[in-house]
């Protein structure tokens, strides 16, 4: 049993739930959750039973089951009178992101807001933050605006929770400028991003921050230095058995630019062997057909060693 905060001044021992998510295996966490459900139940505690749903939806959420998850958040939804601001707020938050997450983002923007607006009043910072992060999916046209603000929250914050928040969001105002044209500031982003991962010693989010460093360094011709990152982040994938096709791309194209076009080709069609197969970029069909053109792929070929 952990001891969780339940409110302003009120802490009552329920297992915490939040420290059980693992979102990048959403089926195994909801599991876990419904094994609360019980416990839950027998606490006779509404605000806790109602938040811990909240998370479940979420987790259905992630693994398209929609229906489900506003079933769920129905269940919730009939529970607010009686429970505590912070489980509105929680709710409001799982409203907008199944939206977003099932295609309907720009319908997502109300319950953001409001969610964004009351974790404001409340001074709840890591719901403001989250909330904040999902205006900015909800509005593209707005969305360094957006980041902007929940980075500023994540900064400011004396929660370590909230602060936890700040490479992501480096990474995402890094996106935005970058989206803007504005290399500079999206290279400066990148950087914060890559030293707070350091920081946190989180191997994964070193490498995604490097490779974003390295790409935006071959935007604005620093082509040697992009290329010497990126093979760097080949050799540790490499080392490892693993690919990433991401950074065969990379390498590719500084390959490109500086004239090593056979070389390049091998690059390219290797980046077209494993980015042809990722759901991420599914939907970028002109990307895939470039490398694939590129890469003169008749039959995919294995990465170049």
């Amino acid at each position: 049993m952990a001891e969780v905060a339940a409110g302003a001044g009120r802490k009552t021992k329920h297992p915490d739930f939040d420290s059980l998510w693992d979102y990048d295996h959403p089926g195994p966490t909801e599991k876990k959750f419904r094994e609360l459900l019980p416990v839950a139940v027998d606490s006779l505690d509404i605000s806790y039973l109602a938040e811990l749903l909240t998370q479940i939806a979420r987790a259905e959420a992630m693994q398209r089951k929609f229906q489900d998850a506003q079933k769920t958040l129905d269940r919730v939804e009939k529970a607010l009178l009686k429970s505590e601001q912070r489980v509105s707020i929680r709710y409001l938050l799982e409203r907008g992101r199944v939206l977003t997450l099932s295609g309907k983002a720009r319908d997502a923007r109300a319950r953001f807001q409001e969610a964004f607006d009351l974790a404001v009043l409340f001074k709840m910072d890591l719901h403001a933050a989250d909330a904040a992060h999902g205006m900015a999916i909800a509005e593209p046209e707005k969305a360094l605006e957006w980041n902007l603000k929940a980075l500023d929250l994540a900064e400011r914050s004396e929660d370590e929770k909230v602060r936890n928040w700040k490479g992501i969001l480096y990474n995402s105002v890094g996106w935005n400028y970058f989206e803007l044209g504005e290399y500079q500031e999206a290279l400066f982003m990148f950087q914060k991003a890559l030293e707070f991962s350091e920081q946190l010693g989180d191997p994964l989010k070193i490498r995604t921050a490097k490779w974003c460093v390295a790409k935006v360094l071959r935007i604005i011709e620093h082509t040697e230095e992009a290329l010497e990152m990126q093979r760097a982040l080949f050799e540790e994938y490499q080392a490892e058995g693993r690919r990433n096709g991401y950074v065969y791309e990379e390498i590719a194209e500084c390959l490109l630019v500086m004239g090593e076009e056979l070389e390049a080709q091998e690059w390219f069609a290797a980046a077209y062997a494993e980015l042809s197969r990722d759901p991420r970029i599914a939907r970028e069909q002109d990307r895939l057909n470039r490398l694939k053109e590129l890469g003169h792929v008749g039959m995919p070929r294995p990465a170049p060693t």
